[in-house]
């Protein structure tokens, strides 16, 4: 299945892109879900942006027994696997609005990334090894465009399902002394999540049966490098620097990606944004992206090659966090959404410089990429984190509190330059380590 005079099987390529919507509709529903709890549970910045910790540290925790599961169940029933775990998680959310407890929403939103970490353990190996490897990307961009499609339309119904009439439910917030009040207009905002996440659960429910009967191929990577008289074979995946270097790069993507996406409403809000007109602001980074998407389709590998596309994707992301330093307000939001640009081509492009000639290593060394995807769980608090060390510092100064967190939020997106500097590297010349001219 991976010659390049073989075409790529339509029916497959459908069945996976139904999945990269599946997880890319439950990815980017964050947006919306860390303003909506900040609100609910009556959190602090750092604790509000734990909620992109729990869903993307299940990568870190799920990503190698998911390999472990892929090799003795094979792509097909994992995914089917994963799919359940994901309904299961949703079914958490429902005791968590009852109790309005926040451990347990955290503990609803991990199982779900546990149930994607499956998915995207299969899936992103599979589609890239189903038909030539120097289309991959072009393969990649589409499973891209079905995955922000559907957090675009993610974030567009659970921003309107769960932060409308947001500021009004805060300004009488305000008003309120009496505890018991206060608490049963909490507990009624917490409801709103309980329709939309069963419904959640019965279609992932129903996909997870589907899958397991769907005609999906048993397919495996290319074979690995042959060995040369005189050198020994490679016994371990740490044995492929090019592949931990794509780890890294990864690593620093999926951060960049998810400030871009789960930060810019809370950006916009504490800028002085109305909420419902920044509830939108998640879709404006997506819909970049998927415009991006497209272009790629189109041009890789016909009119430029996977490595260049990611060259320009790091340098446009290095120039877009400067856009945002260097403006302010609406404009500033702007420079957020358009990361999503810079952001498009990373992934699709990493993958398969990444796992090239790793062979029978295929599947691990997909698990430890998806290991990567923890950076989502480590950079955006850290955002955050910085962010309230910083208002509280300009606040000590003497700077009004609500100018402190605008000004706090504003500066602290430096943390963009570090993570495309490392796409950077790899782009340039990290794909190339360790393997043969």
């Amino acid at each position: 299945m991976t010659s390049d005079s073989q075409k790529t099987p339509v029916v497959p390529v459908v069945i996976i892109a139904s999945l990269f919507f599946i997880f890319g509709f439950v990815t980017w529903i964050n947006g919306s879900l860390i303003p909506f709890m900040k609100s609910v549970c009556e959190l602090t910045e750092t604790q509000a942006y734990l909620v992109a910790t729990a869903s993307y540290i299940s990568f870190v925790v799920m990503a190698l027994p998911a390999a472990f599961i892929l090799k003795k169940i094979g792509y097909k029933n994992g995914m089917s696997v994963g799919l359940f775990l994901m309904a299961l998680g949703a079914l958490v959310f429902i005791p968590a609005a009852s109790s309005r407890t926040y451990i347990l929403f955290l503990a609803g939103i991990f199982i779900q990334g546990a149930g994607m970490t499956i998915l995207q353990t299969a899936s992103n190996p599979y589609i890239t090894i189903l038909g030539p490897i120097e289309s991959a990307a072009k393969r990649i961009s589409i499973m891209g465009i079905c995955n922000k499609v559907a957090g675009m339309l993610g974030s567009t119904i659970f921003g309107a399902l769960l932060l409308t009439g947001m500021n009004e439910v805060q300004e009488k917030l305000k008003g309120i002394e009496d505890v018991a009040e206060k608490n049963q207009l909490l507990d009624t905002m917490a409801d709103s999540v309980v329709t939309p996440y069963l419904v959640m659960a019965g279609i992932l429910i129903v996909l997870a049966v589907l899958i397991r009967y769907a005609p999906l191929p048993d397919i495996e990577g290319a074979p690995a490098e042959e060995v040369a008289p005189g050198e020994t074979a490679k016994t371990s995946i740490f044995q492929y620097p090019h592949l931990l270097l794509g780890v890294l790069a990864l690593f620093a993507y999926v951060g960049a990606e998810v400030i871009a996406g789960d930060t810019i409403i809370n950006y916009g809000i504490s800028i002085g944004i109305k909420t419902e007109e920044a509830k939108f602001f998640t879709s404006f980074t997506l819909g970049a992206m998927v415009g991006t998407y497209l272009l790629g389709v189109f041009l890789i590998p016909k009119v430029i090659s996977q490595g260049t596309a990611l060259r320009l994707s790091a340098i446009l992301g290095l120039l877009f966090s400067a856009g945002i330093l260097l403006t302010t307000g609406y404009t500033s939001v702007l420079f957020v959404a358009a990361l999503g640009i810079a952001n498009a081509l990373v992934w699709p492009a990493i993958w398969p410089l990444a796992i090239n000639g790793l062979g029978n290593f295929t599947k691990t060394g997909a698990a430890l990429l998806i290991m990567a995807i923890s950076g989502g769980a480590i950079i955006p608090p850290l955002y955050g984190a910085m962010v309230d060390h910083k208002t509280q510092a300009l606040i000590a100064d003497g700077v009004d509190k609500v100018a402190a967190k605008a000004d706090a939020s504003h500066m602290q997106y430096w943390i963009l330059f570090p993570c495309y500097l490392i796409i950077l590297y790899y782009a340039i010349s990290g794909h190339k380590v360790g393997l043969k001219k």
